[in-house]
């Protein structure tokens, strides 16, 4: 082997290093003086272009496997199957779409390593920009980054093109929780899906997220009367998993409001016969069988509650009826930390730990929202607790 030329049989290659790498390609024609002659002038030539910064693996070798392995789908392929074993069912299928839908058509075919910078910010500025807001733009931005940082694992010197770009995000926005006034138009207004109704009445007066109320079983309902319940699962597009933390799984003491909707729903299905449930534990791979007697059933199927057919099927029919302004159903979560500060007496590591958050930070950034309507004479209480 010498001068970028090897003969093995009647195969004549060319080698070169690339990228960190040594690569091996084979040259057409038998392993003659002349085709060995030629070999090495390819060589001359390649090894130029490299130290030129000209060379073009694809104009030298098109039907290389090391092409096909150079694509960016493919190293887009590879990352997907990762985070399909690393990201919660729903999470996986929201990146899985951003992938299949935005990236792939336009990257997937092309060389990882002739992607620049400025066709990315083209593409993000003339393209997404156009049609796509800025919380959907930069989650599409991060699968390029994470693609191209799978693609360095392989090619030690290739060059992140997302490097340098920043997708900025507008503001939370506030939460927009139910007066008091809105509270009692709701959970008095007629309808014949009472389930549906003690579900929310629950969720309003306990604050748990949608997901955990749907997925409550008898099993977790330690009391009752006294209403003493345990959330330990939540049910996402169809898939029961586990609570996202280990601080999300908490025994709740309920209110006297959603203690009563509990009662009135052991009336309703608390006599009915365990089901089969399988539940994603929080490696988002074990998978085990439960079996379950859910507190909160669909009214007219008698079946659990399913992706969104509790916002569609019921919530927007009875906020119209109730005549109040729509919102969705998880701002009775809000709704329930709101009307706990607004009352100016329930400490914020109460309220943190009673809703599942880790620390009081999101309590404050999110959720500090005085209901003014409701909001309790401040003064008038300061003045009572310190006996003023």
């Amino acid at each position: 082997m010498a001068d970028g030329v090897e003969v093995r049989g009647n195969t004549v290659r060319v080698y070169f290093r690339w990228q960190g790498e040594l690569c091996r390609e084979p040259v057409p024609g038998p392993a003659n003086e002349r085709n060995i002659e030629h070999a090495r002038r390819l060589a001359t030539i390649i090894n130029y272009e490299i130290e030129a910064g000209t060379f073009d693996y694809a104009r030298h070798f098109p039907d290389s496997k090391r092409l096909h392995e150079s694509r960016f789908g493919y190293y887009l392929d590879l990352w997907l199957a990762i985070k399909k074993n690393e990201l919660a069912y729903s999470s996986y299928r929201g990146t899985e779409s951003k992938a299949n839908t935005h990236v792939r058509p336009k990257w997937g075919e092309a060389q990882a390593d002739k992607i620049d910078h400025i066709e990315l910010q083209e593409w993000i500025q003339k393209e997404l920009a156009a049609h796509l807001g800025n919380k959907t733009i930069k989650e599409i931005v991060s699968i390029m980054r994470q693609t191209f940082r799978l693609y360095s694992t392989r090619n030690k010197q290739a060059f992140d093109p997302t490097h340098g770009i920043t997708i900025r995000l507008p503001d939370d926005e506030d939460p927009d929780p139910f007066t008091r006034s809105e509270i009692d138009k709701i959970l008095t207004t007629p309808t014949k899906r009472v389930q549906e109704l003690n579900l929310i009445k629950v969720a309003i007066y306990d604050g748990p997220r949608i997901s955990e109320a749907q997925a409550l079983a008898w099993e977790d309902v330690l009391d009752v009367e006294k209403g003493i319940i345990r959330y330990r699962r939540a049910v996402v597009r169809g898939r029961f998993k586990v609570t996202k933390t280990k601080r999300s799984t908490r025994v709740h003491h309920l209110l006297k409001p959603a203690r009563e909707a509990l009662i009135e729903q052991h009336a309703l299905t608390g006599h009915l016969p365990a089901e089969t449930y399988e539940v994603v534990d929080r490696d988002n791979r074990t998978v085990r069988k439960e079996k379950l007697r859910l507190v909160f059933l669909n009214s007219l199927s008698g079946k659990p509650f399913y992706e969104n057919a509790l916002r569609e099927r019921f919530w927007k029919v009875h906020l119209d009826h109730a005549g109040v302004r729509y919102r969705g159903p998880n701002q009775c979560r809000h709704t329930f930390i709101s009307q706990m500060l607004s009352l100016g007496v329930v400490p914020l590591h109460w309220i943190s730990n009673h809703v599942g958050h880790s620390t009081i930070t999101m309590i404050q950034r999110r959720y500090g929202k005085w209901i003014r309507t409701d909001g309790q004479d401040v003064p008038t209480l300061i003045e009572k607790l310190l006996e003023l």
